[in-house]
């Protein structure tokens, strides 16, 4: 694949909305992982980050793409790779999110726009627009005085 001036700027943003969903993805026992993906049990490792995606982004908008590898080596540190989709209003993100130990890193492979401008900035302020306003938004209880 050859990349484009514009994609590092898209990882990064890609990279700062799903912080908090790799974060939640990363509570999941490594082993876990490992059994299902060795056993072939997509469904299960997508009801994981359909668990995880739900409680900071609008039903359907992250969900696991194509497959998953699980990379654990007895020299290496292990190393979960998701192949994910995010699908806020108006694009499409095809990406990896690698999580290891302590940290996570996302390698963005597509961005389809519905409606997309001839000029790749635009494209990509409005991908973090709209990403933004995929999430949803926690509200803070409201204090009353009695």
């Amino acid at each position: 694949m050859n990349r484009q001036p514009f994609s590092a700027t898209r990882e990064i943003i890609v990279a700062n909305a799903v912080q908090d969903v790799a974060n939640e993805l990363r509570l999941v026992e490594l082993a876990d992982y490992i059994a299902f993906i060795r056993l072939e049990s997509m469904a299960s490792i997508a009801d994981i980050v359909e668990s995880a995606a739900e409680l900071f982004f609008m039903p359907g908008t992250l969900r696991l793409g194509h497959g998953c590898e699980a990379h654990v080596t007895w020299t290496d540190s292990p190393r979960i790779a998701l192949d994910l989709e995010l699908r806020p209003q108006g694009a499409t993100i095809y990406f990896t999110l690698s999580l290891t130990a302590f940290q996570a890193g996302v390698e963005v492979s597509y961005v389809a726009f519905d409606n997309p401008s001839d000029d790749p900035d635009l494209n990509s302020v409005f991908l973090q627009e709209t990403l933004e306003n995929s999430r949803i938004r926690k509200s803070l209880p409201s204090c009353v005085n009695e």
